[in-house]
């Protein structure tokens, strides 16, 4: 996923999705792959990157990701669980 701004990388070595700045990494969200599932377990924003929806986008990807790998989505992420709650479209 690429735009203007940003994009978005997918570090299957790392259980990583990464959105980056121009080369700057700025948000990122981790998790961990088991019996067909995808636990997002960490989520993190740079802090000169907050406030601007950056983590919200990097889930938002992670999640299509996973769907159209064909997995299901856990959280064991208090802002996955939340994004989950404020988008139950990608509920199970």
């Amino acid at each position: 996923m690429t735009n203007d701004e940003h994009r978005i990388e997918h570090h299957a070595e790392q259980s990583r999705f990464a959105l980056y700045t121009g080369d700057t990494l700025a948000a990122f969200a981790d998790y961990t792959d088991s019996d067909g599932v995808r636990d997002f377990d960490h989520t993190v924003t740079q802090p000169r990157f907050r406030g601007h929806g950056l983590a919200a986008e990097v889930v938002r990807h992670a999640l299509d990701a996973t769907r159209s790998e064909g997995l299901k989505i856990a959280a064991s992420c208090w802002y996955v669980v939340q994004f989950l709650d404020a988008n139950p479209e990608y509920r199970n």
